[in-house]
């Protein structure tokens, strides 16, 4: 049975259906991250499994207990925000054995936790000192360690590295995920941020207004996107409909292909069975450093994005200006059928 069971969990504010009666469930040991634009209903999940918003329909369980309308202290689980939430009168060794603190442990045992934890996050040095006295990565890195002392079953983290600039923000993306593996915790994670949930996601759970489009690896959603909003949310693809999906095709339906899984051919090239292709004028090569990116205006009516890393281009036996006719050829399972 999954750790977190939800059910028909829904949610208004007023007029606005902040979530749309969704289920899921999450499994014990798991990084699991809720991707979406701001709006989408992410954080209201968040909230809603954290005790801060109680749900106007559905069920949330974890473990064998439903906690739906339990008081957030009444849960275990604990939570990580984006402004850490430190108390700024105590050194972080403090800080971290609050919780433990008004749990009663002893003086000495919650010292040895706090302690414990400090170093799980690689900061023991800095136990003795006050949150000013931090980088916005080390105090974000303590948040955690006072979050993780108390053992919870389930740590929500919502955008807690959103403050961050981008070099630190990719550091603590791979501190964030050995911490987890360490301790073995599942790890509901919130972001906008769709680089970050693909390096750091075990699935990713993908939403758009208030409701779930996809729910798979980093790898399904971006290789097999299910609809229109998850091809072009996670990254760059080219949706091909009509003419020019019944050409490759024959079915009509909407087809979704990356710009990285093209490559371009002259129109002389005689495709295989196990490939697509569209034939077409080349009206645009961009260099934009590491890659290069192609614009194919196909006969069919599409327009083609193919991107390629310059180290591969010399390789190739044929170089390509705009104003060639060429084509567009793609493995046919590379491409994927997608709703609207």
């Amino acid at each position: 049975m999954a750790l977190i069971q939800i059910r028909g969990l829904r949610k208004t504010f007023g007029s606005v259906t902040a979530v749309a009666g969704i289920t899921l469930d999450i499994e014990s040991g798991e990084f699991i991250t809720l991707l979406g634009p701001s709006g989408s209903g992410k954080t209201t999940v968040l909230r809603m499994i954290a005790g801060f918003e109680n749900p106007d329909e559905g069920v949330i369980t974890l473990g064998e207990e439903e906690i739906t309308h339990l008081p957030p202290f009444d849960r275990d689980v604990n939570t990580v925000f984006q402004d850490y939430a430190l108390f700024p009168h105590m050194t972080i060794q403090e800080n971290v054995e609050y919780g433990l603190r008004t749990r009663k442990v002893a003086k000495a045992e919650r010292a040895r936790q706090a302690l414990e934890a400090i170093t799980s996050v690689k900061l023991a040095h800095v136990a003795d000192r006050l949150p000013h006295q931090l980088s916005g990565g080390q105090r974000q890195r303590i948040a955690l360690a006072r979050a993780l002392v108390l053992r919870p079953k389930v740590l929500l983290l919502d955008e807690p590295l959103g403050a961050l600039d981008r070099q630190l923000r990719e550091e603590m993306q791979i501190e964030l995920k050995r911490i987890q593996r360490e301790a073995g915790i599942t790890f509901i994670f919130v972001t906008h941020d769709q680089e970050e949930a693909m390096r750091m996601s075990d699935r990713i759970v993908v939403f758009n207004e208030g409701r779930i489009e996809q729910v798979g690896t980093p790898e399904e959603v971006y290789e097999r996107p299910a609809t229109r909003f998850v091809a072009g949310f996670l990254g760059v693809s080219n949706i091909l409909e009509g003419e020019a999906s019944r050409a490759v095709g024959g079915s009509g339906a909407s087809i979704s292909i990356r710009p990285e899984r093209i490559r371009i051919e002259p129109d002389s090239y005689k495709s295989s069975g196990e490939e697509s292709a569209l034939v077409g004028l080349l009206t645009e090569v961009a260099y934009l450093g590491a890659n290069t990116i192609f614009i194919i205006e196909a006969d069919a009516g599409a327009r083609i994005s193919v991107t390629k890393l310059n180290q591969e281009l010399p390789s190739q036996n044929v170089r390509f200006a705009t104003g060639d006719r060429v084509l567009a050829v793609w493995r046919k399972n590379h491409a994927s059928e997608i709703s609207v």
